[in-house]
């Protein structure tokens, strides 16, 4: 058998952006400290898990919750899920939610479950990249819809609607954004509702940060959307800090409620693959999301001030500028100024090689609309993310011109 025919097709043109340079870190480390900026996990820096939520996590434990739960998950957490969302003004039921391992699961689920070969995803771009090598695993087309840089990040309202076609089987909302930590106006929201209705388009809404927020407020899309299929995807890891727990949610909002129902029961027939999601962890989130949540005040006010530190530095440092993320705990500077590199993957590699910074290509992103940017998080304690913009701004001096 030939090499090339054994394996299979699929993960052949796919890569995670974020993780991709790990490996070659992993060899830095042999000789230089390395800041990582790349992935964002609060975890990793100076966030611990709540002491009460840690707490509960061994209480379900400690009350026999070991078993394999239901495949759509347990009914105390969909239950708890479900006031949440009511709470925001998302009008759902226990049974329209899927719990799932962590949002990037639900992803998978989503597009395993609607897309077919030759079918088109609408991305904002630039768009998390798991969207990106999702809609290739499943043969589908992605084409990212022009978010402008000069007006916040916001979506294009007229290019969005120009990328419709008799393909479009989904159109991606990512709010607030990853990788730029934008926060799209209601305004803006209400204009894409409509497109999705005058194409009978559903919509994915990726609300994961919707807590995470500096300046106004997240406005759920399926609150808006009473006419739309909205598809809404959210999770604990970040908010309550539990990323390794890796626990999320889907929730189904539709006006038809014939197909609310295929949906959920196609995606649900993708969940049983894995019999079911962790079972003590959602007894203990369920407990948790009834709670106080006390820990999340504090959570964005130190983060607020980390923004602030690094969008400072950034607007000081010849070769970058920055757009003020608004939400989620990521900025997206744009390279500025030509140096020794030919893009900003090669940007990106040297910077990690010589100066032990870790960031991600922002045409990992997307490649039009992400280009001559990279990402990075500023969940580090101010005093390391000194250290890293230091570096950057060593690196640049070196380099350009």
């Amino acid at each position: 058998m030939k090499k090339e025919s054994f394996f299979s097709k699929r993960l052949q043109d796919v890569s995670y952006a974020i993780r991709e340079f790990v490996p070659i870190a992993k060899e830095v480390e042999k000789t230089k400290k390395v800041v990582y900026l790349n992935i964002g996990d609060p975890l990793k820096y100076d966030f611990k898990t709540p002491d009460y939520i840690k707490e509960a996590l061994v209480k379900a434990v400690r009350n026999d919750k070991n078993f394999y739960a239901d495949s759509q998950g347990v009914l105390e957490l969909r239950e708890a899920i479900a006031e949440r969302e009511n709470k925001n003004n998302v009008s759902i039921t226990p049974d329209d939610v899927l719990v799932t391992m962590g949002i990037s699961e639900g992803i998978m689920a989503v597009f395993a479950s609607l897309l077919n070969p030759g079918d088109e995803v609408l991305l904002p771009g630039p768009a998390y990249p798991l969207y990106i090598d999702a809609s290739k695993f499943f043969g589908a087309k992605f084409i990212t819809y022009k978010c402008d840089e000069n007006l916040g990040w916001q979506p294009d309202i007229e290019d969005l609607q120009a990328k419709v076609s008799e393909k479009t089987k989904l159109i991606v909302v990512i709010n607030p954004n990853n990788p730029t930590g934008s926060l799209y106006e209601k305004s803006t929201l209400k204009k894409i509702v409509d497109i999705a209705a005058q194409f009978d388009v559903p919509i994915v809404s990726d609300e994961i940060y919707d807590q995470i927020v500096y300046e106004g407020e997240t406005t759920p899309l399926a609150s808006i959307s009473d006419d739309v299929t909205v598809i809404g995807l959210n999770g604990f890891s970040k908010l309550h800090l539990v990323t390794g727990w890796r626990m999320g949610y889907i929730y189904i909002k539709s006006p038809d409620e014939e197909l609310k129902n295929q949906i959920y029961q196609t995606i649900l027939k993708y969940l049983m693959f894995r019999l079911s999601a962790h079972t003590p962890s959602q007894f203990a989130l369920a407990e948790v999301l009834r709670g106080e949540q006390k820990h999340v005040e504090e959570l964005v006010k130190k983060l607020k001030e980390r923004r602030d530190y690094v969008y400072r530095r950034i607007e000081e440092i010849d070769g970058l500028s920055a757009v003020l993320p608004k939400g989620a705990f990521y900025i997206f500077p744009k390279i500025e100024t030509k140096g020794a590199w030919k893009d900003d993957k090669e940007f990106s590699l040297k910077l990690l090689k010589e100066m032990g910074v870790f960031v991600v290509y922002g045409s990992g992103f997307d490649p039009t609309y992400g280009k001559d940017h990279f990402r990075m998080v500023f969940l580090p304690p101010v005093e390391m993310l000194e250290e890293a913009m230091d570096r950057i701004e060593k690196f640049l001096k070196k380099h350009s011109g």
